[in-house]
């Protein structure tokens, strides 16, 4: 499960320059995700053996209509609620201003550690004269500069010695751990009791009544299946508020433990902002996924048919192309065991391996009825392909010249590989091997 580091404080204290800052630790880690959303709030990252994902939350509120107070509360309530260790950023330049008193305040009824940032010390052999007076906040206080990264590896020493120690893949179990995430009120809770036969969650028809989060091991036939719900609000106070803060953070965490993830949307309201950050989410952590579009008994059929809801998924989530889309009532019951089957599929595919020699017995098909495009007026060679990975399955394919392959000509091979060989509802990782350079 990702270790969740939260990044809180009022706008124009460096807090997207310290969030860039600490994700560049992950650089490492990149997925070939051609048409995902660029403007996330959240990234992997790591600090030597120690990997976390870090969360700008003010990039959670695109529209706030509330005023500034008012999203700094519901930052530092969505950072006490759901991360595991907060970084209170505030501007040396400034002092301390009446908005970082209020947040502290906030930061003070948590249980989680704090650490205060006081950002846009460039000097870093006199800082303690910029900090006199954030002393009285009362937490413990790290001089950085996030532009020149000045007094990070500090910060980030302190914060690593709480991050539980990576650890090599326990071996996966047999059957499908499956996640069920979506924005509030899609009907998740009504989703899950329909899948487990059992009226086991609280459910109603107000955003945020999910309380506790309980993974259930059910089994259909011979097959065996972890469901794993989404936790919901721990506080009933500013539902309204806090929905769009909350969604994100928990779909991450369910998405980490899942191998398929069940991914709820709401017929009637279509695909929304929200919607796009969970599947983005996915889609980064590289999870095999259903889509489930809920209420479709509500839809008017003579207006929006099934193949057109397709369509307008596919145009405003193009990167989740490879999810199937299952149409169905959670509430009254229609389609929900076809569930299954689309889960028992996308698993069986996300799991699937191919030999090195049909690998490039591919790679030759595909060449020969689609030679990749000249670089700097040079060609592009390919010598082999390899599939070194499954959960999700990646391909290594050896070239001359990482740089040259263009991403259309990518995409050409993972739409090839799905062509032969299926690969619904899983992604497919692409990695290129060049002989002097490597890209991924």
């Amino acid at each position: 499960m990702s270790f969740l580091i939260a990044i809180v404080g009022r706008p124009n204290v460096g807090k997207s320059r310290l969030f860039n800052r600490l994700s560049k630790a992950g650089d490492a880690i990149v997925h070939d995700s051609e048409g995902v959303t660029r403007d996330r709030q959240y990234a992997d990252g790591e600090w030597y053996d120690k990997r976390y994902t870090v969360i700008d939350t003010g990039g959670f509120v695109p529209e706030a209509q509330a005023g500034m107070l008012a999203q700094m509360r519901i930052q530092a309530q969505v950072a006490m609620d759901e991360a595991d260790v907060i970084i209170f950023m505030v501007d040396s330049r400034a002092g301390v201003v009446p908005a970082d008193r209020e947040i502290t305040a906030m930061l003070r009824q948590s249980t989680k550690p704090v650490f205060c940032a006081v950002n846009k010390i460039d000097s870093p052999h006199q800082p303690e004269q910029y900090m006199g007076e954030f002393y009285r906040l009362g937490m413990e206080l790290f001089p950085i500069s996030a532009e020149h990264g000045h007094g990070i590896s500090g910060l980030m020493d302190t914060i690593s010695a709480l991050i539980p120690k990576t650890r090599a893949e326990d071996v996966a179990p047999p059957y499908a751990r499956v996640a069920v995430v979506g924005k509030p009120n899609a009907g998740k809770s009504s989703m899950i009791n329909k899948l487990l036969g059992q009226e086991r969650l609280l459910t109603d028809n107000v955003a945020g009544t999910t309380r506790d989060a309980i993974d259930t091991h059910i089994t259909r036939g011979d097959q065996e299946y972890l469901v794993i719900d989404t936790a919901g609000l721990r506080r009933k106070t500013k539902i309204s508020e806090t929905l769009e803060e909350y969604a994100v953070f928990q779909a991450i965490r369910s998405i980490d433990r899942s191998d398929v993830v069940l991914f709820v949307v709401d017929a009637i309201e279509g695909i929304t902002w929200q919607d796009k950050k969970i599947a983005d989410v996915i889609q980064n952590r590289g999870r095999a996924c259903v889509i489930v579009v809920n209420k479709w008994d509500l839809v008017d059929k003579t207006i929006s048919t099934a193949d057109e809801y397709v369509a307008a998924i596919e145009r405003e989530m193009p990167f989740m192309a490879f999810a199937p889309v299952v149409f169905v009532s959670a509430l009254s019951g229609q389609r929900v065991h076809k569930i299954f089957e689309y889960v028992d599929r996308a698993f069986d595919q996300f799991n699937m391996r191919i030999s090195t020699a049909e690998t490039n017995r591919f790679l030759e098909q595909a060449l020969g009825q689609h030679s990749p495009p000249m670089h700097k007026k040079r060609p592009v060679k390919f010598y082999y392909a390899s599939q070194v990975a499954t959960r999700p399955p990646t391909f290594l394919f050896s070239v001359n010249r990482a740089d040259g392959v263009k991403p259309s000509y990518r995409r050409y091979l993972v739409n090839k590989l799905r062509e032969i060989y299926g690969f619904e509802g899983t992604p497919i990782r692409t990695v290129l091997r060049g002989r002097d350079q490597d890209k991924k």
